[in-house]
């Protein structure tokens, strides 16, 4: 019997914009990802390593042996219970926040996506083009029908990068951070154990403080879409 209720994590990530549940992963199948993880050769362009943060751009298509560990049953129950049955991984991120971190995030929105090649389409842009790979803003309803699981690798709060958010601005549409007010707005940080998970919206605004507690926070990111995109647009993650 699961100890979660997900009737009340969609409604909270309707209303809000994100939901925290915890204990999706046990400590044997967060092992089982952190092993592979660590036997990749970190030399491919879609890796970024420095003191302050080591990425994996194209997760799930760079390590895809780790997908099956990813996508346990109750993982994949959540998403069909919380996002709908049609639903799809678009787009997928591992960041490892190091110990010694001073790595911030300002507040912001994921306002691109990731797709196979550049298009000249009404309504999508701008673009921009990393180690050949293509981003761009798409029209804002793809970006509303939108949904992010975070499978966190280790416990994390404010103290170690845990993301602090805005709570409902994901229902604002294009909400520029310079422009926050904060007479109005509130910020809450989004406590999550490992093996736990934070599913949110793109469109909320979101960001992270540096690493004082001299822990790690390790985190897989993976966006969903139900929508196919324009013309012979294709998402370049599809999965």
């Amino acid at each position: 019997m699961r100890g979660y209720d997900l009737k009340a994590s969609k409604s909270e990530v309707v209303e809000n914009g994100f939901a925290v549940i915890n204990n999706i992963f046990s400590d044997k199948e967060i092992e089982g990802i952190v092993n592979v993880i660590q036997d990749m050769d970190t030399s491919k362009n879609t890796f970024r390593k420095s003191e302050d943060l080591f990425a994996i751009r194209q997760f799930l298509k760079e390590i895809p042996e780790v997908t099956k560990l990813v996508f346990t049953d109750r993982l994949k129950d959540i998403i069909k219970e919380v996002f709908g049955d049609k639903y799809f991984a678009v787009k997928s991120i591992y960041f490892d926040k190091p110990e010694k971190s001073n790595w911030y995030v300002a507040y912001h929105q994921d306002l691109t996506i990731s797709v196979d090649k550049k298009l000249n389409l009404p309504n999508f842009g701008p673009w921009t083009t990393k180690q050949n790979q293509f981003a761009v803003q798409p029209p804002l309803d793809i970006l509303e029908n939108i949904y992010t699981i975070r499978i966190h690798l280790d416990d994390t709060d404010e103290h170690n990068g845990a993301l602090k958010v805005v709570p409902k601005s994901h229902a604002k549409g294009i909400y520029r951070p310079e422009t926050i007010n904060w007479g109005i707005e509130t910020e809450e940080n989004c406590k999550v154990k490992k093996g736990g998970i934070m599913i949110m919206k793109p469109l909320l605004l979101h960001g992270s403080n540096r690493t004082t507690n001299s822990k790690k926070r390790r985190v897989i990111h993976i966006e969903f879409s139900d929508k196919e995109l324009a013309e012979e647009l294709q998402w370049s993650e599809r999965i």
